[in-house]
């Protein structure tokens, strides 16, 4: 049933995507990406994690610059916009405001509608730049650092959240348990780089034992610290020496688990449509067994582009973009907001 697609209007956005550490604006016209561009933030790196401050003052420092980018890419001027898309929520709080409020300054001054975006839902119709006949309904299983859900698509506009860890998201659990192995931040691409060369089974740790289709991570969290800790008590090299091995133990619980519950949910609902999104869906782990397990269940599956996992405005744009045709736009008085509104 393909309820996506949309007649040529004409229409042609900016994008901005501030959320977190990446500074991202995107141009689409007709539901097409013309540009995508990001800016990552290097400064977090010697802290471990996102430095929210830090995060928003770069930001300021990016927005121009990036938007200057992606508009010479896209061979776009500001006076053929229609109009402006921008990220809402969740999120850092500051970052946000910076993307917003550069947001509502642009519409103001061009006199041009202002469309506010989940960031969620963002990450979901990502499917829709390159597969925009996908058909619904479709299940997607939406993993991020910040997020892990498991939502029902039943329309651009109308989606279901099935399932959702109640503590950690997946990613989190990925840069934690880097963390707790000496790795530099971010750590979950790291523990993908060494799983392949090691043995998903040299090492059990527990996943979240709860109810229904929510995920639950912290205790999987203390099992790694405690795992770690008492190897390194009784062989100070342990980690070095094994480090392929743990992390590809690390991967392969986490990603046994999200696709536990995955399908789990294709079972109940009957959907055999199946999409990943979100940063960790570039995990080469989590790619891989999805489509082995796809395989097996007869299910045909939607996995985004690495450049529209991770937090890109393409996806903003994207969603913008449906929003700007259902006549779904917002004044400039319209709030940020930095947990998920559903």
């Amino acid at each position: 049933m393909h309820t996506n697609a949309q007649p040529v209007q004409n229409i042609t956005l900016l994008a901005i995507e501030s959320s977190c550490d990446d500074t991202a604006v995107a141009v689409i016209c007709d539901g097409k990406i013309l540009s995508n561009i990001i800016t990552s933030q290097d400064v977090h790196q010697k802290y471990g994690g996102v430095v929210p401050e830090l995060a928003s003052r770069s930001h300021q420092k990016n927005i121009v610059p990036v938007i200057d980018l992606a508009l010479k890419k896209a061979k776009i001027s500001l006076k053929d916009l229609d109009g402006i898309a921008f990220t809402q929520g969740p999120g850092l709080l500051g970052s946000l405001l910076v993307g917003s409020s550069f947001a509502k300054g642009l519409a103001l001054s061009l006199d041009k509608p202002l469309v506010a975006v989940n960031h969620i839902d963002a990450h979901v119709l990502a499917h829709l730049i390159e597969n925009p006949n996908i058909p619904f309904p479709f299940l997607c299983l939406l993993v991020s650092g910040g997020h892990t859900q498991i939502v029902k698509v039943n329309s651009v506009t109308n989606m279901q959240i099935l399932g959702k860890t109640i503590d950690d998201a997946a990613g989190e659990a990925f840069d934690k348990a880097a963390k707790i192995l000496g790795l530099p931040y971010p750590g979950g691409p790291l523990i993908d780089k060494y799983a392949t060369t090691g043995n998903p089974l040299a090492y059990k740790f527990s996943s979240g034992n709860v109810p229904n289709l929510d995920f639950s991570f912290s205790g999987f969290k203390t099992a790694v610290l405690y795992f770690v800790r008492d190897k390194m008590a009784k062989d100070a090299t342990f980690i070095d020496t094994n480090l392929s091995d743990i992390c590809a133990s690390i991967q392969h619980t986490i990603v046994t688990y999200l696709l536990s519950k995955l399908k789990t949910a294709a079972l109940q609902t009957k959907i055999k449509h199946i999409a990943i999104a979100g940063g960790v869906a570039a995990n080469s782990g989590l790619r891989n067994n999805l489509k082995f397990m796809a395989a097996k269940q007869n299910w045909s599956t939607y996995i985004p582009a690495f450049e529209y996992c991770t937090d890109n405005a393409g996806m903003i744009a994207m969603a913008g973009y449906y929003k700007f045709l259902a006549g779904d736009t917002v004044g400039i008085d319209v709030a940020s907001f930095a947990s998920l509104k559903k």
